[in-house]
């Protein structure tokens, strides 16, 4: 008899989505700048804010230190006046292509996507193209459900920067949006094989795992960065999030059956 699978309905993108709730370190997108990451204790970033504001506020019209101090501000979760500062800035330095790239990052975060768009846009030029930013604004199609566009800007940045680990964690999480779960699994392991990869790799990997119903193997995942019992809380969650969304599908139209494929597609 052979093994059925679910075949991945519309819902699933929702679910993916929500799912980084459940997930504290999955559905991570990087937008590719060096975001601080929570292995800094909040007194350091509150030392990071305090050091750059006063360099700041000696110079506002430098685009290296708004740059530093925007930073310091977005990983103290200070978003909306990282976006001010940047904003500001840019006024003055409308061609600095470093300063027009952190301040498309400052405005995703915020959610002003179509705007960061349209910024990302001119921190880099076709015949010069940044792969930082190539990924940047994948993040934000991904955001606006472009997600055959995000696709198409991960490609175009791993040309430039060959199997980079976060380029690739971005692309796997662009393909479980996009309700290609196996090729999201195989691209995120091979993010996850990479040197340098990190923890937003692997709990994107967990979260896919999961996604596909082989929860034993997500929670396994998920232990790589996460104590034992905060791991099967989130796949918990996880599951009975996944549970919900069936059951919901159900209820508006019949559950469809195919062929399970193998791992590796």
């Amino acid at each position: 008899m052979p093994l059925l699978a679910v075949a991945v309905p519309r819902h699933l993108a929702a679910v993916a989505l929500a799912a980084a709730l459940a997930f504290p370190l999955a559905a991570c997108k990087t937008t590719g700048d060096g975001d601080v990451t929570g292995s800094i204790g909040q007194r350091d970033l509150r030392r990071g804010v305090e050091t750059w504001s006063t360099r700041y506020n000696a110079d506002p019209n430098d685009p290296d230190t708004a740059i530093s101090y925007a930073k310091a501000l977005r990983a103290n979760d200070q978003r909306a006046q990282a976006v001010a500062v940047l904003e500001q800035v840019t006024v003055k330095h409308p061609q600095n292509k470093a300063l027009l790239g952190a301040y498309g990052r400052a405005l995703a975060d915020v959610g002003r996507f179509e705007q960061a768009l349209d910024v990302l846009s001119r921190a880099h030029t076709p015949d010069k193209p940044d792969w930082r930013i190539l990924s940047a604004q994948g993040v934000v199609l991904d955001q606006l459900g472009r997600h055959a566009e995000a696709q198409r800007h991960y490609a175009s940045a791993l040309k430039i920067q060959p199997n980079d680990p976060d380029v690739l964690s971005n692309l796997g999480l662009s393909y479980a949006l996009s309700k290609e779960l196996t090729l999201a699994e195989t691209t995120l392991r091979r993010a996850v094989a990479q040197p340098g990869a990190d923890a937003k790799a692997r709990q994107n990997l967990a979260l896919v795992l999961g996604l596909q119903g082989r929860f034993a193997e997500a929670e396994a995942m998920a232990r790589a960065d996460l104590p034992p019992e905060e791991a099967a809380a989130n796949v918990a969650a996880l599951r009975q999030m996944v549970a919900d969304h069936t059951e919901r599908a159900k209820v508006s139209r019949p559950m469809q059956l195919t062929p399970r494929r193998g791992r590796d597609g």
